[in-house]
């Protein structure tokens, strides 16, 4: 299977500023916007022109770097003032995803060690640019463990869209199936839908089309009789918090596959990088799960879907239990049950890098 993934990276630093995929306007338009200032950073984020844990890790971390070249600080105080403001405008961006504040306060708590304004800006960079490659190497080896898993199985589902356009690098879930195309493992995808904003749709088969691997959409609801129909051999997910007891918050819609999986006999994968695992976090009852303004689900496109004045709920995310989860591919190996001890291995893997 010949793989093309030459298309624009997610997003990357320029000289004075960030470049990302507009990901609101894909699959119509494939247009590449910069970021200036701390607000343009702020609504990206929020609006999900840039999306994805590690992507909006890598965003929020480069975003203190422009908060800082917007702020002009002429010295050390007006500089770590600005890291405190702008780092916690940021880093609350979208309060679901881990990766988002764990970036911020990475290059922030960095920044501060500089005796010097021109240290302090040095500093910023040098751990923004850090976030970013670690996360593309993080890709890479959750790609070549996630094909050495899922060796035998060559048509899996996903949901929403963890790959190129949610990460710095090749991605996770979508990782994995680069990963197996790599390794000349054949491979297909079912992406469902993934209401209300459709990044299955638009975003997940606009990648694997363009990257040259068969990708088939269907309806969010249809997973669960996919599933048992057999003709699905994986799920792989991506995610956006883990909890220490395995607990994992993604897009909404994943808990629903995920018993539908359970159901079927079909085995279920989350593959993230470890700054996706959050071990503050005892368990999913205790992530936050960002709610998503009405109109996401009052209007597609210029057409009113609702009628006037009916209440919506509109989260982002949900959780899937720990229990519902076969394994977690990450890029220090693949983890499983009890998912307290072995994500505490992780952790502890990565902190002895």
């Amino acid at each position: 299977m010949k793989l093309n993934i030459d298309s624009p990276p997610t997003l990357i630093w320029l000289d004075d500023h960030i470049e990302i995929i507009e990901q609101t306007l894909l699959p119509a338009e494939l247009k590449v916007i910069k970021l200036r200032n701390v607000e343009e950073v702020i609504d990206a984020i929020f609006r999900l022109a840039v999306r994805g844990a590690p992507a909006i890790g890598a965003c929020g971390a480069y975003g203190i770097v422009v908060a800082l070249n917007e702020g002009s600080p002429a010295t050390v105080d007006e500089a770590r003032a600005i890291l405190d403001k702008d780092g916690e405008r940021i880093g609350n961006a979208r309060p679901t995803a881990v990766n988002l504040s764990w970036a911020v306060n990475r290059v922030c708590t960095y920044a501060k060690k500089g005796e010097t304004v021109e240290d302090i800006h040095r500093l910023a960079l040098e751990s923004a640019n850090a976030v970013f490659n670690e996360d593309r190497a993080a890709c890479d080896a959750i790609g070549t463990f996630g094909s050495e898993e899922l060796a035998d199985y060559s048509v899996i589902m996903t949901h929403c869209n963890a790959g190129r356009l949610a990460t710095t690098g090749i991605g996770t879930a979508l990782g994995v199936i680069y990963g197996k195309a790599r390794a000349g493992q054949e491979v297909e995808v079912y992406s469902s839908e993934t209401r209300p904003l459709l990044q299955g749709a638009r975003l997940t088969s606009w990648e694997l089309s363009t990257a040259g691997i068969p990708v088939t959409v269907m309806p969010d609801s249809a997973g669960s009789s996919l599933l048992r129909t057999g003709r699905i051999h994986a799920v792989v997910v991506g995610a956006d918090r883990i909890a220490a007891n395995g607990d994992v918050a993604n897009k909404v819609g994943t808990y629903t596959h995920a018993l539908a999986a359970k159901a079927a006999g079909v085995p279920f994968y989350v593959a993230a990088p470890t700054s996706t695992l959050d071990a503050l976090t005892a368990t999913g009852a205790d992530i936050e799960i960002e709610q998503r303004i009405p109109e996401e689900i009052q209007r597609c496109g210029d057409k009113q879907t609702t009628p006037d004045g009916v209440n919506i709920w509109n989260p982002a995310f949900d959780v899937t239990p720990a229990e519902l989860v076969t394994a977690i591919i990450t890029e220090v190996g693949v983890l499983r049950p009890d998912y307290n001890e072995s994500i505490r291995g992780a952790l502890a893997a990565v902190a002895t890098k």
